[in-house]
């Protein structure tokens, strides 16, 4: 087994982990970004809906609207410096019946105070006018909210932090870690086991970042969070696009609703909901699942003809809170929250989490008192 002394570890090579290391790299910190895989982005960032959000939804003041925002601006100006497919598309937020108008009014009063522009309200004719299979009695448009190429996103990531002297390890999972004096050591397996002593590491690590807590001796277990796990599935759609933009109907408990998505192919998915699985691993969409969505896809596209939908795939939400239970927070927690000097945990990362990537990179920085810096 090799030994080695390095600046910065990152755990996890998903698009928050690459954001966090090309940044730290960038900083001047000797990097290295250790995964369990094979390659980039292969759990949560691969399986998600690639929406640019705008924002909209989360408590004012909170980790999650303050990243959003920021994230979705730093989002744009990166791609359009790296040639990052993306497009500002928008989307249409819809109430369907006259129940839902109180919570649509709130949803829009929340995105004016988390300070997001480009919203405008729309009758039903309006919404017609721009987009004639949708059927509401009253929406808005938002339209800062896209898409995005979230491979390319995170190959581009990957390129900045090999050009500032970073360097990704694959299939080296964490064995073991511990607290020493001065950084953690980590003991990692694979073809080329190592212990890595490290002055700093980010812990990114998706559904693993709990996991990586409980085997870190002399970590507090009062800060381990217990991890839960909301499969969100996904049915594409055969036949002819309908939507020129996103169509979202108002978010649910635990998730924004089975809601319509376009990517940069042109191709239309719909998803995901929220199922509450055992594990990360149970990735199969249940062909049984679409008469579900074909109920919530016709309340605002009453159009959609039977036999349409066909499972596509699915992706598991690193849940910090289980079914019944309010949203929590975003955990960006530094040494000011557990003590540990040079460790940040960045937990419960789910949606916004692409979006809010370079702004979580950025915060990241901060906690270990690094200087703000412009990295583009």
């Amino acid at each position: 087994m090799s030994a080695f002394s390095i600046d910065a570890v990152v755990v996890g090579a998903g698009v928050v982990g690459l954001a966090c290391a090309r940044r730290l790299a960038l900083a001047g910190l000797e990097t290295l970004v250790i995964e369990a895989a094979d390659g980039i982005g292969t759990g949560t960032s691969s399986r998600n809906s690639e929406v640019v959000h705008a924002g909209l939804y989360y408590p004012t003041g909170s980790i999650k609207a303050r990243a959003c925002v920021a994230g979705k601006d730093l989002l744009y100006r990166y791609c359009a410096s790296r040639g990052v497919p993306v497009e500002a598309c928008g989307k249409l937020m819809v109430a369907t019946d006259e129940t839902q108008l109180p919570k649509l009014q709130a949803i829009w009063d929340q995105a004016h105070a988390n300070g997001v522009t480009g919203l405008a309200w729309m009758n039903p004719d309006e919404v017609r006018a721009i987009e004639p299979e949708v059927a509401c009695v009253k929406a808005f448009v938002s339209s800062t909210t896209g898409i995005v190429d979230s491979h390319s996103l995170m190959l581009a990531l990957q390129g900045d932090l090999e050009s500032a002297g970073g360097m990704i390890a694959f299939e080296t999972p964490v064995e073991a870690a511990a607290i020493a004096g001065g950084g953690i050591v980590l003991t990692t397996g694979g073809a080329e086991a190592a212990e890595i002593s490290a002055r700093i590491v980010v812990n990114a690590a998706g559904h693993f970042a709990p996991k990586f807590l409980h085997l870190l001796n002399g970590f507090p277990a009062a800060h381990v969070p217990r991890q839960w796990y909301a499969k969100g599935n996904y049915f594409s759609l055969a036949g002819r696009q309908p939507f020129s933009r996103l169509v979202y109907p108002m978010p649910d408990a635990a998730g924004l609703g089975v809601h319509a998505t376009v990517d940069m192919q042109g191709r239309c998915r719909f998803g995901p909901d929220v199922e509450w699985v055992d594990s990360e691993h149970d990735l199969i969409v249940d062909p049984r699942r679409a008469d579900g969505f074909y109920a919530a896809i016709r309340s605002y596209w009453p159009g959609l003809p039977d036999g349409a939908l066909q499972p596509d795939y699915s992706g598991i939400r690193p849940k910090l809170h289980g079914p019944g239970t309010p949203m929590p927070d975003f955990r960006v927690d530094g040494p000011g929250v557990h003590g540990i000097a040079g460790l940040v945990n960045l937990l419960g990362i789910e949606s916004p989490g692409l979006t809010a990537s370079l702004a979580l990179a950025d915060m990241v920085a901060a906690g270990l008192g690094l200087p703000p810096a412009d990295t583009f």
